[in-house]
């Protein structure tokens, strides 16, 4: 089978879509996987961000000359995004030949699409021989499938209100879910400057080395030299680094937090400080504040939840556009719309809104309402992401900005209409 057959199959192999749970990805991960990993790993949860800071801790990394393994998700234009060795995603053969040896490996017991494809990209890491592992958590944290690994050390990035059939419909519900990565006697960093008491008791409750950001790491923005740079602390001291080429202002936050895990492991993986620099050039990754071109600006945003929206409407009042924005929308139906639209209202003059497919898929009509209300104003409707995309860069001037967001789907549309690979 090709690559894309045996995803097809995968997403029929279980009854539910989403099964949290670790019983029976651990029975399958004793057939096929070592009992202790061969590499230090790094586990990034939280509702927001955790895509950058994974982007971050892998190219600092890299630039520190080890041998990386990153693994996310969703993705938006290849499956082969979510399995990366050494900054590169790894090919159709490789992953066809772990999912092989899963398949085999799981016998009778059912797994679903992200806990079969978790242990075959584990199974992909053991046998590269890497240095340090750095895990994306699919949902919540204490469930997760790749929670099933002990990370030495853990990063909480956000927590908001997200996933509320799963998680919980509040913050100290969610965040105890979230803190459910921490490991006894490990680093555990926390980005989220407000985080619920459940998190942080959890935290204390577990002996874990909690680093909490604005006390056992901070971060200031400064410019030195006529460029924008800023300014890093904790106990060891302060660093100043340069501004991280991936856009938006809540990205240094997001470069913080890897950093502060860099150095809570500083004893088992150091990384020196031009590596920090370099690798805070370095690090790219799609769909995040991405600008796609000029004339009029386009961007898209992979911003879902209220919480994205948040920092997607901060960056862009940091920056304002010269004419008016234009928001294209399209969302799943089981996410926040109200939320979403309430964040943005201040910062999109015109809206162009579509429905997306699937039995999540939400419908124009549907968003193009929410907007009348909490925003009070009209949205064109469109059939398509690509209708309403291409309807924005119809309407706007030269001198307008284009924003698009609402969901992975969304945006992985417009990219591949962009011709991105």
């Amino acid at each position: 089978m090709i690559l894309n057959d045996w995803l097809a199959k995968l997403e029929r192999l279980h009854p539910v879509g989403i099964d949290l749970g670790l019983v029976r990805i651990a029975q399958v991960a004793q057939r096929c996987l070592p009992n202790v990993l061969p590499m230090r790993v790094i586990t990034v949860g939280g509702t927001n961000g955790k895509g950058s800071v994974c982007a971050f801790l892998e190219a600092c990394l890299l630039a520190s000359g080890y041998r990386v393994g990153l693994y996310t998700s969703p993705h938006l234009l290849r499956f082969n995004e979510r399995v990366r060795i050494q900054g590169q995603d790894v090919a159709d053969d490789d992953l066809i030949e772990a999912l092989s040896v899963v398949e085999q490996a799981r016998d009778d017991i059912s797994l679903t699409y992200f806990e079969f494809t978790t242990l075959a990209a584990m199974w992909l890491y053991c046998r590269a021989k890497l240095d340090v592992l750095v895990l994306e958590v699919g949902l919540g944290g204490r469930l997760d499938a790749v929670n099933l690994f002990d990370a030495d050390c853990a990063v909480i990035t956000s927590v908001d209100i997200d996933h509320v059939a799963y998680l919980g419909d509040n913050r100290e519900q969610i965040g105890r879910e979230k803190a459910g990565i921490y490991r006894t006697d490990r680093p555990a960093i926390c980005a989220d400057p407000h985080p619920p008491n459940s998190l942080l008791l959890y935290g204390q409750s577990i002996g874990a080395q909690q680093w909490q950001v604005g006390k056992e790491y901070g971060y200031a923005i400064a410019e030195y030299d006529r460029d924008v740079w800023w300014r890093y602390h904790d106990r060891w001291g302060e660093l100043v680094l340069p501004r991280p080429t991936l856009g938006g202002v809540f990205q240094i936050g997001n470069a913080a937090a890897a950093v502060a895990a860099l150095r809570a492991l500083g004893d088992k993986l150091p990384v020196e400080l031009t590596a920090l620099q370099q690798g805070l050039i370095n690090a790219g990754l799609r769909g995040r504040y991405q600008c796609l071109g000029d004339a009029p600006e386009r961007r898209v945003d992979v911003a879902h939840n209220p919480h994205g929206a948040r920092a997607l409407a901060a960056s862009l009042r940091h920056s304002p556009a010269v004419g008016h924005t234009w928001g294209v929308c399209a969302m799943l139906m089981d996410k926040d719309a109200a939320g979403v639209v309430a964040a943005m209202v201040d910062v999109v003059d015109h809206w162009v809104v579509a429905g997306l497919p699937g039995e999540r898929g939400g419908t124009g009509a549907g968003l193009a309402q929410q907007i009348r209300v909490t925003a009070g104003k009209i949205a064109v409707e469109c059939v398509t992401v690509l209708d309403a995309w291409q309807l924005a860069c119809q309407q706007a001037g030269e001198n307008d900005r284009i924003v698009a967001f609402g969901s992975f789907l969304t945006v992985a549309d417009i990219l591949q209409y962009e011709g991105e690979n």
